[in-house]
């Protein structure tokens, strides 16, 4: 598996992500009472970004709560609706424009199939063979 490191996240996908970078960090700080992440939000947050790197809509991906295709394992889509859940409603006092992007994503139409290679690893071997 790849390290964080090597994973970047492109455009739309990378804003999902700090906004669930944003979400964990505020949970776990209530939580688990922490300034810096525990190492259980911090295996969450990996986990997402591999799925988001991985998911087969690519950048026209719907929000996680609309998708027709649910990638992640029990577990961590459990994890993943706690921490939302608590996160969402205080994502408008400490980072609205976020917060705002988030329930605008929310409100766009699903697309019916993925294309083909539109993931977000597929686009980056594909930039990286021409480099």
């Amino acid at each position: 598996m790849k390290t964080d490191a090597e994973l970047f996240l492109l455009g739309s996908l990378n804003t999902e992500f700090k906004t669930l970078t944003a979400m964990v960090h505020i949970y776990c700080r209530d939580h688990h009472g922490s300034t810096t992440l525990c190492a259980e939000c911090d295996d969450f947050l990996s986990y997402a970004k591999m799925r988001l790197d991985r998911c087969p809509y690519g950048e026209a991906k719907p929000t996680c709560k609309q998708c027709p295709i649910h990638c992640y394992k029990k577990e961590y889509k459990n994890r993943s609706q706690i921490i939302m859940r608590y996160s969402g409603p205080r994502m408008l006092y400490k980072h609205p424009i976020l917060a705002i992007r988030h329930l605008l994503a929310e409100r766009r139409p699903v697309p019916s199939k993925p294309a083909t290679n539109a993931s977000n690893r597929h686009r980056r071997k594909i930039l990286r063979n021409v480099e």
